[in-house]
C-alpha cells in the first residue's frame, strides 16, 4: 500500500536563540510539520517549553504544529496549547487519569488527538481508544532528552500498531497517522518506514546538520525507496 510520508523536525534540537528563524528554515527545507516537545520536569526529567513558545512560533509556521505533551497532569494545559496554535496534541496514557476524557478535551478545543507509547508501554490502550485517535506516536527512545539512539524493539511495536491502525481505518474511513520519535536518521528512516511509520520526528539528525534541505531531501529519497511518495 502506498503511503504519504511526513517529516516533522523536532524543535528540541533547534537553536532556541533564533527559534522563529529555525522554524522558517526547516519549513523552507521541506518539513511537513514541526514537532514541539513539551516536558515538565515531573513526568520526564527535563524542562522545555510551554504554550507561550508555541504561540511565538505560530506566525513562523506555515505547516501544522505537532505538540507532544510529556506532562502530568494533561487536561489543564491542553486548552492553552490549542489556543497557542497546536494542530496535533499528543499525550502519554500514564500521564492521564482518564484517557478518554483527555482525548475528548483535545478534540473539543479543535485539535487532533494522539496517544504516545513509551518503549515499555504496551499497545493495549489502543483497544479502547483507536477509533477516537488521529495519531499514534511510538517512542523509539525513552522520553526526556534529544540525541538518543534508536531502540530496535520499536520496529516490532510499529508493525503491531500498523496492523491495528489499518484495521481501524478500513472500518471507519478515518485517517490515523503512525508517528515515530527518537533516533530517526537518514540511514534508518527507510527501515522505520518499512515497519509501518508514516510520520517521522527527527531532531538532531536535521538541526545538527549543516544543510537542512540536503538532510530532508536525503530522508525523502530513503523513504521513496521504502515504497511511498516522499
Amino acid at each position: 500500500m502506498t503511503r504519504t510520508y511526513r517529516i516533522a523536525p523536532s524543535l528540541l534540537s533547534a537553536d532556541f536563540a533564533r527559534l522563529g528563524e529555525e522554524v522558517r528554515a526547516v519549513i523552507d527545507a521541506g518539513a511537513d510539520m514541526v514537532h514541539v516537545d513539551v516536558m515538565d520536569n515531573h513526568y520526564v526529567p527535563n524542562l522545555t517549553v510551554g504554550p507561550l513558545v508555541c504561540a511565538a512560533i505560530r506566525s513562523h509556521a506555515s505547516v501544522p504544529i505537532d505538540v507532544h505533551l510529556m506532562v502530568k497532569p494533561v487536561d489543564r494545559i491542553v486548552p492553552d496549547f490549542a489556543a497557542a496554535g497546536a494542530s496535533f496534541i499528543s499525550f502519554h496514557p500514564e500521564a492521564s487519569e482518564h484517557i478518554d476524557r483527555t482525548i475528548g478535551v483535545i478534540h473539543e478545543h479543535g485539535c487532533r488527538a494522539g496517544l504516545v507509547f513509551n518503549p515499555a508501554t504496551p499497545l493495549d490502550w489502543l483497544m479502547h481508544t483507536i477509533d477516537k485517535l488521529d495519531l499514534v506516536l511510538i517512542m523509539s527512545v525513552n522520553p526526556g532528552f534529544g540525541g538518543q539512539k534508536f531502540i530496535p524493539h520499536a520496529l516490532d511495536k510499529l508493525r503491531a500498531a500498523r496492523k491495528l491502525i489499518d484495521v481501524a481505518s478500513a472500518r471507519t474511513g478515518r485517517e490515523i497517522l503512525l508517528e515515530i520519535d527518537g533516533g530517526v536518521k537518514i540511514d534508518n528512516i527507510g527501515e522505520v518506514a518499512a515497519a509501518g511509520a508514516d510520520t517521522f520526528v527527527a531532531g538532531s539528525a536535521i538541526f545538527g546538520a549543516a544543510d537542512y534541505r540536503a538532510t530532508i531531501t536525503a530522508m525523502r529519497a530513503a523513504l521513496a525507496e521504502a515504497g511511498g511518495p516522499a
